[in-house]
This record gives structure tokens, sequence and C-alpha cells, in this order.
């Protein structure tokens, strides 16, 4: 289907490989996997035809066939409509067409009427199909509809989809265009374990519509689809094996360090001891939209020192509750909140209570714009945007460049986020919640990505965090093994 032969790939000013040599044949499916920031979305996007190839070359032996046996004479019919992507990142557009969601917006009713529904988007993707014959067109809109439950989803707005709804609706779409090869970056990561097992069932279902499979993933997670896996180690060197011989134990890593104790707790000391009694309070909080109730009866505290686990599956409102917290969420007026003492709606700002907090989820990934460097990412932390506005501080920038070392990012600290590996952005964002010392640090998936060393290190930083501070920690991820050993508590939405 497809060969590469010893190619060098750029992206902007960077040479991602050099002598690559990678081929996919019919009814073979594959898994890329290596440590993090070895290149395994580099590749993907690749295939996907998104760099540059400025030596040897790629050859889509399929396509030139393709066009003979379905008589294309379109001279913009290209090998794009027949490979399909899914990043990392979405790219829902407004009515309007344009791509300016924020990640607040999710949480307000009135900022959604911009947003397409689901049914909207599906049915305009349908519409884009290619004219196949009704035996080639093997993805019709209802069978994806059903495929990933998605009908109860259909009036639902884009912007306010979980992180788990979006993937789903994301790989419904590309099905639609019943791609030839469908490359998806990442596709178990933010999934609920129960997803995660009926999304076996759902890559048996694609493979046997004559769709070939390619994907990132970890490798001790991949389906059972897969025939093949390449692997990539921190040189991106590839080794392509057939799925009986791989050994996951066999994928190097990264060296992973436990945090220099010294620096972390100079770094530390720099915040006062909290006087707060109560981080935070809520008394039968409730969060709906028109009749559609996403929680009720929340009953919630958290003191410092308290470090809480909060799970659920995939669109039980996780992250809408997390926002009640941190003051993205417009509702939280309407209930008995306390955040630091304080009973929301009784004078304080957003600003007043973001100050006291570190934040980093899927969704504020999604929406960081990419031309910030790495140390501009992390020092806007100290001033809660998006991104740092204006020149910045010269005592906080040193202040960020120290958590970048600590962290180990030193090296990307004037990089721009858009020439980082997804890992190493990740790493950077969770920096930024981490470096104005908060009262209380708010993690929602952060380790999505990572791999095994990579998990362990942060939550070796997590757990040193928490032994030398009063730091209150909640802490949202499907896959309990990540969770640092403070946490000691658990909220699960539906049981509070």
């Amino acid at each position: 289907l497809l060969k590469i032969q010893n190619a060098t790939i750029k992206y902007r000013n960077q040479e991602l490989f050099t002598g690559l040599n990678f081929e996919i044949r019919q009814n073979e499916h594959w898994a890329i996997v290596g440590p993090g920031g070895s290149g395994k979305s580099a590749l993907l996007k690749a295939l996907a035809g998104h760099y540059v190839v400025s030596c040897g070359k790629i050859d889509h032996t399929w396509y030139e066939q393709y066009k003979i046996d379905h008589i294309i004479s379109d001279p913009l019919f290209s090998r794009r409509h027949l490979i399909a992507y899914v990043d990392v990142r979405h790219d829902f557009k407004t009515l309007s067409n344009t791509g300016d969601f924020f990640y607040q917006q999710r949480f307000n009713a009135g900022y959604s009427d911009n947003a397409p529904t689901v049914e909207d988007f599906l049915s305009k993707k349908a519409a884009l199909q290619l004219p196949l014959d009704a035996s080639e067109r093997k993805w019709s809109l209802s069978r994806v509809v059903e495929t990933f439950d998605l009908a109860l989803l259909r009036q639902k707005h884009l912007i306010k989809l979980s992180n788990g709804e979006t993937k789903r609706l994301r790989m419904a779409a590309a099905l639609l265009q019943n791609p030839k090869i469908l490359l998806l970056d990442n596709p178990l990561a933010g999934l609920d374990a129960t997803t995660r097992q009926r999304f076996e069932a759902v890559f048996a279902a694609i493979a046997a519509s004559g769709i070939t499979l390619v994907m990132t993933a970890s490798p001790f997670e991949i389906p059972e689809t897969i025939t093949h896996v390449a692997a990539l180690d921190k040189s991106r060197k590839l080794t392509a094996v057939n799925r009986q011989q791989f050994q996951p134990d066999a994928v190097g890593v990264f060296s992973g360090e436990t945090p220099d104790a010294k620096k972390l707790q100079k770094l530390m000391r720099r915040t006062d001891p909290s006087s707060c009694e109560v981080l935070v309070a809520m008394k039968n909080v409730r969060v709906a939209y028109g009749d559609t109730v996403i929680f009720e009866n929340v009953n919630w505290e958290i003191r410092p020192k308290d470090r809480w686990a909060l799970s659920g599956p995939n669109g039980s409102g996780k992250s809408t509750l997390l926002s009640l917290i941190n003051g993205d969420h417009p509702q939280a007026y309407a209930n008995h909140i306390v955040l630091f003492d304080r009973r929301r709606g009784t004078g304080e700002t957003i600003w007043d209570i973001k100050k006291k907090i570190g934040f980093m989820s899927p969704e504020l990934f999604q929406y960081f714009p990419y031309h910030f460097t790495g140390v501009q990412v992390v020092e806007s932390g100290f001033y809660d945007t998006i991104g740092l506005l204006g020149q910045g501080r010269a005592e906080n920038r040193e202040i960020a460049e120290q958590w970048m070392d600590v962290m180990g990012l030193s090296e990307v600290k004037d990089t721009c986020l858009a020439e980082m590996s997804a890992t190493r952005q990740r790493l950077c964002l969770l920096a930024r919640a981490m470096v104005k010392n908060p009262q209380l640090l708010l993690l929602d998936e952060p380790c999505l990505g990572f791999d095994r060393n990579q998990q362990q290190a942060f939550k070796n930083l997590i757990d040193a965090m928490a032994q030398i501070s009063d730091l209150g920690i909640v802490y949202v991820t499907h896959h309990h093994e990540t969770l640092p050993d403070c946490i000691t508590k658990t909220l699960k939405l539906g049981e509070c």
C-alpha cells in the first residue's frame, strides 16, 4: 500500500527523520510505539502527508491503481481523499466556519450557539463522501452513529463534548470518508476502561471493512486487531516486527529521574503556608443545561493536604466539576460552593480564585496557542493567561526556567510548542500549573501520551511536592496505575 524509501522528513527547520524506511502492505494493521518524544506522532503525520520529504520518497502504490479502477479524472482528486487522519487535537469550526473556540466557551450555555451540533457535524461530513458504489461505502451515517454510540449526543453542541465523546465523534467522522488508510494518534488515551474495551470490537469492524489501520499506542495497550508493530527508539530509529514477535518490555524509554529535592524545596519554599481551613466545600451541587442534568447532589470537601482522585466514566462531568472550582463555570454562582474559606458570589473575582489554583486539562492542551515558547507557556501560569501576553517579568521567567529544569525541559525553553512533541507540550502545561506554587492543584488526565517512565517521573514529582507542602490535589485519570502514592481519597461521580 505504502512504501517509504530512505526518506528525510522535515517540519519547519527540523529534520524529524533521516534514512527512514518503512512499508505497509495489504491486510496489515500497524501500531507505532516508542518512548515519549521518539517521533510516533511525527511518523503518523508524515504518512498523512503533512510533512516535507526532502530526500528519498514515499510511494502510495495503491493510489494510481485506485484512480484507474474507479475511472477518476478529477484533477483535484488526491490521495488525501483516501487517507483519514485523526490528530490528538480536534479542528472543529464554528457555524461561521472559523476555528475560534476557546476553553471557557464549553461551560457557558449562551456561547455554544455558534457551535454545530453533533448531527450538524456528521451530516456535513456525510455530504462530502466520495461518489462510491453502495458496495464500497461500508461506513454510512447510520452505521457510525450506532458503532460509536452517538445517538444520544446528536443534539449536543461540539464545544460541550467531553474528551472521550470528542474522540468517538472524530473517529466516526473519519470513517464517513470511507478511507483506504485510517491514521489514529493515540486513540485509546483518555478513554475509560469500558470504552477502551468496546473499541476492540470497533477496530475489528474497521479492519473487516477493508480499511488499513495505523495508530500510535502504548506498547502495553495494543488492540488485538493490530498485526504489526513499528517501534521507534530515542534516536528515532525504526524497527518493524510482527505482532507475535513484539516484546513490550523491550521498548526503550528515556531515563526517568526523581526530582532534585534541594531544587524542589527551594521552589516550594516561595509559598507561604495556607491559612485556609477549607480549600473547597460543595453542598448539593447541581449542573444542568436545560433538561440535561450533568450531575447533582455532589457534596465534597477538600482541605489542605487532602489528595483526591476524581473518577467516573467519559461524559460523567469530571471536567465540569473542576471548572466550578477553577472559576470557569457560571453555574458556580447558582450553587453552594466555598473556595478558600469564601462563598462564591460574595465579591471575589475569578482572578482571586485562579491565583491560588494550578490547573491542567486535555481541553487546555487543545486550545493553547502553538506559537508560544516553552518558557513563555510556563511563565504564563503566574498571570493565569493562555500564553504570555506582554513582556512578563524577569523574576518570574527565572522561576519558570527553574521549574522547567526540575521537569527536564530546559532544552526546549526557547522552542515553540508547535515544534515540540505532544508529551513535551503537556509537560510545559504541567510546569505552568505548578509555577506559582498554588494551594490547590487540579490535574485532569495529566499523563495522556506519556510513556511509563515519564508517568513514574511525574508521580515522583507530585509525591515529592506533597511531602514538603500543604498542597491540596485533585487528580483525574482513567488509569489508576498512574496515580501518585500521595492520593489517598476518591470521589466517583455517580456515587456522590
